[in-house]
């Protein structure tokens, strides 16, 4: 079973009544799409426009302005996939804890004390994503138990206050680049709400990483497939 230790600082409040927050890699890749045509721009014209009678240079000139002018297009053309595969979502990536994910456009992020980042919608304030980071000496987190048992236990005493009702719907365990992730589906009722939420957990860097994301129950059908999409983005890296 898993160790109340182990979470006994993961505020609560992360999942009814969580806010979710902002980041922005747009910028950066947007930067590297200009700065490669800066360097078709800057680089073969010169050659082109030099006054040298030389034809034989002129020719490989123009010979090495066809191989690159493809490879840059076609760089051009990945990133540009890369960003509308996930259109209508936003990027975020933390380089100090080593982690990152993906949230609905037009969500905002806010500062909720006890938790890592927090992005939300400012209309449905249940419709959030929440990360919080704690360390642990667990390298894996199978070692905590099966998905079964730490979702559970995740929800009992952490994700959900103790005057909710709570349903386990569904575990899920993945592997991404040598870690292990557990996802869960559950609903939390309180008295005058029901929050449908998602939630990926996993150990690295020598930290547990939890995200939760949600909605009103009311709005699950509209959202269940952004949220999805949310949880199954979130990844830890190496730091």
């Amino acid at each position: 079973m898993v160790s109340l230790q182990e979470f006994q600082t993961i505020h609560h409040s992360c999942f009814p009544r969580a806010s979710p927050q902002l980041g922005g890699l747009f910028r950066n890749v947007q930067n590297r799409r200009h700065a490669s045509f800066l360097v078709r721009s800057e680089q073969v014209p010169v050659a082109l426009t030099s006054s040298s009678p030389d034809q034989p240079q002129r020719r490989q000139v123009l010979a090495l302005g066809a191989i690159i002018c493809p490879l840059l297009i076609s760089m051009q053309t990945k990133t540009s996939f890369a960003a509308e595969s996930k259109k209508g979502f936003l990027p975020v990536t933390d380089k100090k804890d080593g982690y990152s994910f993906v949230y609905p456009f037009g969500w905002q992020e806010v500062v909720v004390e006890g938790q890592d980042k927090v992005f939300k919608d400012v209309i449905e304030p249940l419709e959030s994503v929440s990360v919080n980071v704690f360390p642990t000496t667990k390298q894996d987190i199978r070692d905590f138990g099966s998905a079964q048992e730490v979702a559970e236990t995740l929800i009992t005493k952490v994700l959900a206050s103790p005057s909710q009702k709570t349903k386990l719907i569904e575990v899920k365990e993945r592997d991404e680049e040598g870690k292990a992730y557990y996802t869960f589906e559950f609903v939390a009722k309180a008295p005058n709400f029901t929050r449908h939420a998602l939630t990926a957990v996993c150990i690295g860097n020598g930290k547990i990483y939890t995200l939760t994301t949600g909605a009103n129950e009311r709005r699950w059908e509209k959202m269940k497939d952004r949220l999805h999409t949310v949880v199954d983005s979130f990844q830890i890296f190496n730091v």
